[in-house]
C-alpha cells in the first residue's frame, strides 16, 4: 500500500458516527526508541499473513533483517534475565577508568545509552544485515564495532579483541571522540 493511500486509509470516516477514524502512527524515531523488540514485532509477519504470498518487491535480505533484528532481541532479553546488567556496569566503569587515563572522553550515560541501543547489551551481539555486514565485516559487540575501526581505534592496555566488552567500548568511544568529540554526543547509529 502506498503512503497516499494508507494517508487516505487512515482518514476514513467511520459508519455512522462522521468523526475521522483514530490511527496511531509510528515514526521511525518512536521504533528505534522502543529498541530491538519493537522493530523484530512490526517486522515479523503475523500468523494470519505468515502464508500469504509475498510482495515483489519483498527480498532475502530484508527476511534476514527481520530475524537478525528479532534474534538480537531474544539474546538481550535473555541477558537481561540472567544478570547481564551487573555484569555491563562492571564492564562500563572497567572501561571509563581506561577511558579517563587515556584521555577519552566520555559517561556513564552516554556509553550505557548507546550500548542499550547498538546490542542490548549482549557482548556477543553481531548484526548481519546490514552494508557492513553485506561486504563481509559485520558490526560486532556491545558497541557494534566493525574490524577495521576496531583495529584503527584500539585502546593499549585492552584485548585485542573485538568483542571483548572493555576492548569494544573504548574502542568504539576512542573512534566517538575522534569523529564526534565524544561517546556523549552520539545519539543514533555511527
Amino acid at each position: 500500500m502506498s503512503f497516499h493511500a494508507t494517508t487516505a486509509a487512515a482518514t476514513a470516516t467511520t459508519a455512522g458516527t462522521g468523526r475521522a477514524a483514530r490511527v496511531r502512527r509510528f515514526s521511525v524515531a518512536g521504533l528505534v526508541a522502543t529498541g530491538a523488540a519493537a522493530v523484530a514485532l512490526s517486522l515479523a509477519p503475523s500468523p494470519a499473513h505468515a502464508d500469504a504470498p509475498q510482495s515483489v518487491n519483498t527480498t532475502a535480505a530484508t527476511k534476514v533483517s527481520a530475524e537478525s533484528v528479532a534474534q538480537q532481541a531474544h539474546t538481550a532479553a535473555k541477558s537481561a534475565k540472567q544478570g547481564g546488567g551487573g555484569q555491563l556496569d562492571g564492564w562500563i566503569n572497567e572501561a571509563l577508568d581506561i577511558m579517563k587515563e587515556k584521555g577519552i572522553p566520555g559517561s556513564y550515560e552516554g556509553l550505557h545509552r548507546n550500548i542499550m541501543r547498538e546490542s542490548g547489551g549482549d557482548p556477543n551481539a553481531e548484526n548481519g544485515w546490514d552494508v557492513n555486514a553485506q561486504a563481509g565485516t559485520p558490526s560486532k559487540g556491545l558497541l557494534q564495532v566493525i574490524q577495521p575501526t576496531f583495529d584503527a581505534y584500539h585502546v593499549k592496555g585492552t584485548p585485542d579483541d573485538l568483542t571483548d566488552p572493555v576492548a569494544n567500548i573504548t574502542a568504539a568511544a576512542n573512534y566517538a571522540a575522534d569523529r564526534y568529540g565524544s561517546i556523549d554526543n552520539v545519539d543514533s547509529a555511527y
